[in-house]
């Protein structure tokens, strides 16, 4: 009876299993090919900004779909991949670019973490000498080692 249980619930899990973990259906592809071609081209340059993870092209979120809908119209519209971009970054800032410009106000983006990681470099050169210095015992002038001589024999 136990192991009957037990296959009813391990099915009943696969198949929940199964049903949520199924994807979304394929989109289809637009009549012209080279068009899809530069919608997939300049996705992939393209940030999500739901999941800020994913490239445009391999995220699932509606914005996104709604997001490859407007670069689908503005390629159909005769836009340039660089209108295009610029469009999207006026809309969305520098962020919806994967690869932002290197410009003043990207220099946090860009160098922020090097920025980072010689301060934290910076910092721990400085907490290893005061530790060590702290560590060094000082050197014993000669009376002091007389009396613990002295200390030590009595």
């Amino acid at each position: 009876m136990k192991r009957l249980i037990l296959k009813a619930v391990f099915t009943l899990g696969l198949v929940v299993l199964a049903s949520v973990s199924s994807g979304r259906e394929a989109m289809p592809m637009a009549e012209d090919p080279k068009l899809e071609a530069r919608l997939d081209a300049l996705s992939h340059e393209l940030r999500c900004m739901v999941c800020q993870n994913e490239s445009l092209a391999s995220s699932r979120a509606e914005l996104a779909d709604d997001l490859r809908n407007e670069v689908r119209a503005l390629i159909r519209s005769g836009k340039s991949d660089l209108e295009v971009k610029d469009f999207l970054v006026s809309r969305y800032g520098d962020f919806v670019l994967y690869n932002p410009e290197v410009k003043p106000l990207t220099w946090v983006l860009w160098f922020g973490p090097f920025v980072l990681l010689v301060m934290a470099v910076i910092f721990l050169g400085m907490y290893l000498r005061q530790r060590r210095a702290l560590a060094a015992p000082e050197a014993m002038s000669d009376d002091e080692r007389e009396r613990a001589k002295q200390l030590l024999k009595g």
